[in-house]
């Protein structure tokens, strides 16, 4: 089975997505479906920001705002943020370490999966009977009073997609330390996949306490078991706990893959190595470190006590000095460049002031007196918008602009991109920079309207104004894709000219098995070190030409994670003694452990790709490349 198919049917590649375990067509599974709930989450925002814009709003009631309010969190940082960096680790990280796949590509596909249904399952509340309501943190006095099954989605959804995205980071873990080619040492891997390593060794330490917490709130509100019941001796304050031991962590598994993706965009971009690149790869580690350490700075006004306060207080300083470092470092590296300021680039310039505007207001609230003032007021908005919007969306945007060609082979269009970047990078600003004043002003979060006579009538306005700009930015960008898919006008293997790492060396998109041999890494950027010593070829290799073992597909990991998707409707309705719901829980458990069954005991045992075979491809794959040369100057032009 060679990679140069012919174009297949549109029903035959539907099967071949829903059986994949190739981590490039998963990276592209993650991206699609993360790209659509960001639209979703994206749309929520837009009905906060309307119902916001004016004083004594009705366009919302107050239960249908407070489900919206909780919806976008979720969505935002669960189904939309997390899957689209998953994406770049899976279409990148294998890639850039020299490997041919990731270590479990059956897990792979279970992980997206699983992700999958559980994001489903949690938009399908809006259709059956209300969605959740108690804020994205889900806090237990609030979720315990809620009526209806909305929490209950919440928690079976956010459980399933969290053994997805838990699985994903045992993946990525074991494939970075087992499957590096030969050379590439640990102080040789590009900054990306170090930033990938550490946000999954978060994911396999911060997840489990938040499934725990979610698994206690599904024993609280299905079975009456009083965790976090104060009357029945329960403690509500633990979900708090629980919650944010995995919350915080959680801001760093995004923004650390954030983070390296803007590292290899300033070392491209500035035609520059890195700066700092031991300091750059040892604050990351410190920050994966410390994110452990800073979770009760959500708490200050819980009552810990003043010396839980003080601690976690200091912790929070001390948390922004290894990000400081990387700021500098970036600027040291385009210090000096030879700069070319494409789309990726523009977004990694404009990230470093807001992400340090962020980063500013957040070290204020490591201050546990004034926390206590700024607490629950829209000044926190605004704080954790400008991490997350101006640390994680402008590297998802930057990302989708430097890996787009890598993934499918079509340059973005530049110009377009960059009236996304203008609407967009200005929308932002506009929305939240006047945020961090009406917390001063004393505005609360979470507040469905405001009264004409508290003043704040002007600045709400200003902000929605700015939300609208954002959402123009991203409709610019759906038409630059569609454009762009329309168009499909093929690139070479380092469109961007300045690659200097693996990835780069092979086509774009790559072949099914990426490396036809694998190659011997004698440096960090080894790209870029065979480009400046004249080889053409961009690799040297570990090994002769010779077969190679690749996996098969599986539409195992799709049913596993449809059953518990069933299973979860049956436990979800059996507490309304619906006669259906206990057969339909038994019925989906038996399927996803049936489908377990079915994997331990028959065995699969992959196909050899032949050298035959691969010297076939290799040949088509050069006469690709001539005719994209004569063509045109394959790149930017």
């Amino acid at each position: 089975m060679s990679s140069n198919s012919q174009k297949k049917g549109f029903g035959a590649t539907i099967w071949d997505y829903l059986t994949t375990v190739d981590h490039k067509k998963i990276a592209i599974l993650y991206l699609i479906s993360g790209g659509f709930f960001f639209l979703v989450g994206g749309v929520e925002a837009m009905l906060i920001r309307i119902q916001l814009m004016k004083a004594g709003n009705d366009f919302l009631s107050a239960g249908t705002y407070n489900e919206v309010l909780t919806m976008h969190g979720t969505t935002m940082i669960f189904l939309a943020a997390m899957p689209i960096l998953l994406a770049f680790m899976n279409a990148v990280s294998p890639l850039q370490i020299g490997a041919r796949d990731v270590a479990f590509p059956f897990l792979n596909s279970l992980g997206f999966w699983l992700f999958f249904f559980g994001g489903v399952f949690l938009n399908l509340s809006w259709f059956l009977g209300g969605a959740p309501d108690a804020g994205w943190t889900n806090y237990a006095s609030l979720a315990l009073a809620s009526e209806g099954h909305g929490i209950d989605f919440y928690s079976l959804g956010l459980t399933i997609s969290g053994f997805g995205t838990l699985i994903a980071g045992i993946n990525f873990l074991v494939t970075i330390i087992n499957m590096r080619a030969p050379g590439m040492t640990y102080m040789r891997m590009p900054l990306f996949t170090w930033t990938t390593f550490v946000a999954s060794a978060l994911i396999l330490l911060a997840f489990p306490p938040l499934t725990v917490g979610i698994f206690f709130m599904v024993f609280d509100r299905l079975f009456g078991a009083n965790f976090f019941d104060v009357t029945m001796g329960g403690n509500t304050i633990i979900w708090e706990h629980f919650f944010w031991i995995f919350g915080h962590p959680e801001v760093y598994i995004l923004v650390l893959p954030a983070f390296g993706i803007f590292s290899e965009i300033f070392a491209i971009f500035s035609r520059k190595r890195l700066f700092g690149y031991t300091a750059l790869v040892f604050a990351t580690i410190l920050i994966g470190f410390y994110g452990f350490m800073v979770w009760a700075h959500h708490m200050f006004t819980v009552g810990l006590g003043p010396t839980a306060n003080a601690v976690f207080a200091l912790a929070t300083m001390i948390i922004a000095v290894p990000t400081g470092i990387k700021i500098f470092n970036w600027l040291l590296t385009i210090w000096g460049g030879s700069i070319s300021f494409t789309v990726p680039m523009i977004y990694a310039v404009a990230f470093i002031p807001s992400f340090v505007a962020g980063g500013v207001t957040g070290v204020m609230q490591a201050i546990a007196p004034l926390d206590y003032q700024l607490h629950d007021s829209y000044f926190i908005v605004a704080h954790f918008h400008y991490v997350i919007v101006g640390g994680v969306v402008l590297a998802i945007l930057a990302g989708t602009h430097l890996y787009w060609p890598k993934m499918f082979g079509t340059m973005l269009s530049e110009k377009l991109g960059k009236w996304t970047f203008w609407f967009f990078f200005i929308g932002f600003h506009l929305t939240f920079f006047i945020q961090h004043f009406l917390g001063l002003m004393g505005m609360p979060r979470r507040v469905y309207t405001f009264g004409a006579d508290q003043g704040w009538d002007l600045f709400n306005a200003i902000s929605s104004v700015g939300a609208l700009f954002m959402a123009i930015g991203v409709i610019i960008l759906l038409v630059n894709v569609v454009m762009t898919v329309a168009k499909n006008e093929r690139v070479g293997n380092d469109p961007w000219g300045d690659g200097r790492t693996l990835e780069w060396a092979i086509p774009s998109p790559p072949p099914f098995y990426n490396f036809a041999q694998t190659p011997l890494v004698r440096g960090l950027d080894p790209y870029w070190i065979e480009k400046m010593e004249g080889n053409k070829e961009g690799m040297v290799y570990a090994e002769p030409l010779g077969d190679i073992h690749m996996p098969n597909g599986s539409f195992i990991p799709f049913v596993i994670s449809l059953g518990m998707f069933i299973a979860s409707f049956g436990a979800m309705y059996f507490m309304d003694d619906k006669a259906w719901a206990l057969p339909v829980l038994i019925g989906g458990l038996a399927i996803t452990f049936g489908s377990m069954l079915v994997r331990s005991l028959k065995d699969d045992l992959g196909f050899h790709v032949t050298k035959e075979e691969l010297i076939a491809d290799n040949e088509r794959i050069q006469r690709e490349a001539r005719a994209l040369e004569g063509g045109k100057k394959g790149g930017l032009k």
